[in-house]
């Protein structure tokens, strides 16, 4: 018990200095979503296969079609990441920002043909 003791009071501190310091994140953390609207086809592989609903995809015809984010709803587990075929989507080293209206955040990721930017 002696030896835990002193080797706790010589040895690097195990906390974070956060929020007061900068934020060390660990290799591979999964945070914000990142799109590249130019490669998705709308295929809806990344809302299939999207185990807490965090992806809707509105489609009206094979060319016309919305894609939506739900940032309260996303687990932050990758699979959207892993079945894109075109890789239009991945996840970054960014915080998700806090909120208080969660349905408020969603984001439309892409719109096919039409210019719609309200989700109806």
């Amino acid at each position: 018990m002696l030896r835990a003791l002193i080797d706790a009071l010589f040895s690097k501190a195990d906390t974070v200095q956060y929020p007061y310091g900068p934020v060390s994140l660990p290799e591979g953390f999964r945070g914000a979503i990142e799109f590249i609207p130019e490669r998705c086809t709308g295929c809806g592989l990344c809302v299939r296969d999207c185990p807490a609903n965090g992806l809707e995809l509105i489609r009206e015809s094979r060319e016309d079609f919305q894609l939506w984010y739900y940032p309260a709803r996303c687990a932050y587990c990758g699979q959207c990441q892993l079945t894109c075929p075109r890789g239009a989507i991945s996840h970054t080293n960014d915080m998700v920002l806090p909120t208080t209206d969660p349905e408020g955040l969603a984001v439309l990721l892409k719109t096919g043909h039409k210019n719609s930017n309200k989700k109806q």
